[in-house]
């Protein structure tokens, strides 16, 4: 996406300055009156190439942006000057790059640029979603308040992603478990038996046959298959990386039985956590719904949250294209369609986000609980098969002994 950098002029005269990654020239057009700017300049900025020694600034861990925002909300509401308190909050900050960030932050304003612009220049640290919270209180006069309410978001958001992380850690650490125990026995101990079967001489059973093929096989050209891996997951990567590639994977990582059902949940929880909170602090809905669809981390979704965006800017209504991509149920429709209707739309999105946030507490516990047995059982039933053909032999040579 290109970044334009602006200067604009507000009601009062006063000028402002700053970049923005958008889709088009027209589309920051738009989005800058909009906020009632008369826009002066706006300039497309080279994209910078990229290299593997420079990576540019880095990311901000959520954590941080909860701790910095709830204090700088504290400071803000005592009557400390913006600037000096970022000052203060550079100073007992750990990590040295965010330090950093936050005394450029500090010297733009101390240089006539207002929070939301200086922030804005650090996509990296800060989202649109920040980014716009903070104009959106610069506005209200209430930038304390929105400040404690973007830590209470964070906090929601990050739980919900622990979540659904811990929920796919577990079974595929303890697939990769299986799958290393079943390697190690088919490549390091079956060999042994083959000797072993060899001495005693006679037909071997099938099973057995069939497990020392496979052994040999894998032993025999263990190094291809470990580069014929590495090379399949790094296409995967590469596929899923395009714009084609992600919509896809999106789509059918939503079909995935349970995991499927899981993600969805998530997806939707987040979705109604951030436009609801966006719509809470006076954000305008078609700003909100783009910076919602951004924050998506679906495409699918995403691209059902411009679709709702779209209809709204031909004066239709939210719920009519989300229910149409199918992901999202009748009762989340249903319940932003009266929202829309009763003026109540950030209370029916907080009530969405805390049944969907419910919901997904639970379907990681059922995952849990159905994991466990499951890949008990398989691994059971894939290490008792290799032992019963091992010993297959050895029980047909005590049946001719008898």
């Amino acid at each position: 996406m290109p970044t334009f950098a602006y200067v604009v002029k507000d009601k009062t005269g006063k000028t402002h300055s700053g970049t923005l990654d958008v889709e088009s020239r027209n589309a920051l057009v738009e989005q800058l009156w909009k906020q009632e700017f008369v826009v002066l300049s706006i300039d497309e900025r080279a994209q910078a190439k990229a290299s593997a020694f420079k990576i540019g600034e880095p990311h901000v861990k959520s954590d941080q942006l909860v701790i910095f925002s709830r204090q700088l909300a504290t400071m803000v509401d005592s009557g400390i000057p913006i600037s000096a308190a970022l000052d203060v909050l550079a100073e007992q900050m750990d990590d040295r790059n965010f330090r950093q960030i936050l005394r450029k932050i500090r010297d733009d304003i101390e240089a006539g640029a207002s929070l939301s612009e200086a922030a804005g220049r650090h996509p990296k640290a800060f989202s649109d979603f920040f980014v716009n919270m903070i104009r959106a209180g610069e506005s209200s006069g209430h930038l304390d308040e929105i400040l404690d309410r973007v830590a209470s978001y964070l906090e929601k958001v990050s739980a919900l992603q622990r979540k659904v992380q811990a929920s796919l850690f577990y079974p595929a650490f303890v697939s990769f478990m299986a799958l290393a125990i079943t390697s190690f026995l088919i490549i390091v101990i079956v060999p042994k038996f083959k000797d072993i079967f060899s001495a005693l001489g006679g037909e071997l059973p099938l099973p057995t046959l069939i497990l020392l093929k496979l052994s040999e096989y894998m032993g025999k050209y263990i190094i291809f298959e470990i580069v014929g891996l590495i090379a399949l997951a790094a296409a995967a990567n590469v596929y899923i990386n395009t714009p084609g590639g992600r919509q896809v994977f999106d789509r059918l990582i939503l079909k995935v039985p349970v995991i499927g059902k899981l993600l969805q949940k998530a997806v939707i929880a987040r979705f109604a956590r951030t436009l609801a909170t966006l719509v809470k602090s006076g954000v305008p809905i078609l700003g909100a719904l783009e910076i919602v669809a951004k924050t998506s981390s679906n495409k699918v979704v995403e691209q059902a949250v411009l679709a709702a965006r779209s209809s709204i800017k031909e004066g239709e209504n939210i719920a009519d294209p989300l229910a149409d991509s199918k992901i999202f149920p009748a009762m989340v429709t249903r319940m932003i369609s009266v929202g829309e209707k009763t003026g109540e739309l950030e209370k029916m999105l907080a009530k969405i986000a805390d049944f969907y946030e419910n919901e997904v507490d639970a379907a990681v516990t059922a995952l849990t609980s159905l994991i466990e047995p499951l890949v008990i059982a398989i691994l059971g039933i894939v290490i008792g098969g290799i032992v019963v053909a091992l010993f297959l032999p050895v029980f047909k040579i005590s049946t001719l002994i008898r």
